[in-house]
């Protein structure tokens, strides 16, 4: 089922819901107003009764009849009955139609006034006192234009009920196409969008008001916004990856057919077949980066000591340049399992020998890579600063991105992966890096979980 129908049949069900309890209250007090104002009938004519035939001594039953019929306006199928206090009829024949008992009796002459259904009939018992003693008069009669008002009542709240249920289906339809007509509109511009038209937005002014419809059409904004880039910077590594590729292979190629053009020393076969190995030996640093690039998992998770991981990432260097490493351990906790992290070793490792390959890499020969570890404010941090010669203000927001190298980087051997895959692990440990850096006066890199 569509919003659209959803909503309306929603709308509908929620409207007819109140409609029909405001009917029902309608009809429940119309039928207590009938009912009480039948009773009120009721008791008019019982008083008029016993006024009539009781206060006038000389007046005749039979003349009481008469005075009724035609003064008085009968009720339907009306009884009249007038008791005294030892519970006899009294002055009219009672009729023979109803017959009441002597325990209700009894309870009007002790309750005084008692209201009583009677089959159909509604009746009324009044204990009624004068100089000629005590009375009980019984008034009944079926409220025939009550019933008959309550029924009209009733069929009119009922073609009122079905006339506005259609009513309200009709306009809750229109409603609902109306409320849903910019969504519509958003879905169909986000459905003509392709990889190819990724710069394309969708148009946020299809609402005329800051709502929900202007929202969802900024975050479909932001979504092609991030796709864009993604695709952008997945062109951008699948290009540069391909020429980070081709770049040993044409080398090795190169090289081995200069080798097979002519014969040769050994020496220069042996130089030759040296070169060819360290353009190999570059493939395949390129392509396990790649592949821990794109393949990244935690997988086994022990629990780590930074600090301890620090040395053992410095005991790994090669021994020149391990010399030039300097860790200093500034504050630390009191506890010492407050150094630990749950993750993987390994990965955490080449992380962190990326950052350290890089602060070689980058900077004089004797110039040292200071390693500064913390704890602050339950904060693990690793700080990474070398002398090197740095990273311009414009070139630092891309570093980032796979296969990107600076321009003054480009004589150093490198790929432009590890910075990448550096980062990618410590965010898969839930830490955070972050590069700063001054041209020619060297780069700071700084790791915090």
């Amino acid at each position: 089922m569509t919003i659209r129908n959803r909503l309306t049949w929603l709308f509908l069900g929620l409207v007819a819901v109140i409609l029909l309890a405001v009917m029902s209250v309608v009809y429940i007090l119309q039928a207590d107003y009938t009912h009480e104002e039948f009773h009120v009938r009721l008791r008019d004519r019982a008083e008029v009764t016993g006024y009539v035939f009781l206060e006038q001594d000389e007046l005749r039953a039979d003349a009481f009849r008469e005075f009724q019929r035609r003064y008085l306006r009968t009720l339907t199928n009306e009884v009249l009955q007038i008791y005294d206090a030892q519970l006899q009829p009294r002055f009219i024949e009672q009729d023979r139609r109803i017959m009441i008992s002597e325990h209700l009796l009894a309870r009007i002459l002790a309750e005084k006034e008692v209201y009583f259904q009677l089959g159909s009939r509604q009746a009324v018992g009044l204990f009624y006192q004068d100089n000629q003693g005590e009375y009980i008069i019984v008034a009944a009669a079926e409220n025939h234009s009550g019933r008959a008002r309550l029924e009209h009542l009733a069929t009119m709240l009922a073609g009122i009920f079905v006339s506005s249920i259609v009513v309200i289906y009709i306009a809750g339809r229109v409603f609902a196409g109306k409320a849903l007509a910019p969504i519509a509109a958003v879905n169909d511009q986000v459905d003509r969008i392709t990889t190819q038209d990724l710069h394309l937005r969708v148009n946020e002014g299809i609402s005329n008001e800051q709502d929900e419809i202007t929202r969802l059409a900024r975050t479909f904004n932001r979504m092609l916004e991030r796709l864009e880039d993604g695709f952008e910077t997945q062109r951008t590594f699948v290009s540069n990856a391909s020429h980070e590729l081709r770049t040993p292979l044409t080398a090795t190629i190169g090289e081995l057919q200069v080798l097979l053009n002519r014969e040769r020393e050994p020496a220069a076969y042996r130089e030759g077949l040296a070169s060819v190995l360290y353009e190999l030996q570059q493939l395949k640093l390129l392509i396990n980066n790649l592949l821990d690039l794109t393949q990244t998992n935690s997988g086994n998770t022990e629990e780590i000591r930074l600090d301890e991981l620090l040395w053992e990432v410095r005991e790994a260097l090669a021994p020149d340049q391990r010399l030039r490493v300097h860790i200093t351990l500034g504050e630390l906790p009191e506890e010492a399992d407050q150094l630990e992290i749950k993750g993987n070793r390994q990965l955490l490792s080449r992380a962190l020998v990326n950052l350290l390959d890089n602060a070689l890499k980058y900077s004089p020969e004797n110039q040292p890579v200071e390693v500064q570890f913390n704890y602050r404010h339950g904060q693990r941090q690793i700080r990474v600063q070398d002398h090197g010669i740095g990273i311009g203000e414009k070139e630092l927001p891309q570093i980032f991105q796979p296969f990107f190298r600076a321009d003054n980087a480009r004589a150093v051997t490198g790929h432009g992966v590890g910075l990448p895959l550096a980062r990618k692990i410590v965010q898969l440990h839930g830490g955070e890096l972050r590069i700063s850096s001054q041209l020619g006066a060297g780069t700071l890199a700084e790791v915090v979980f």
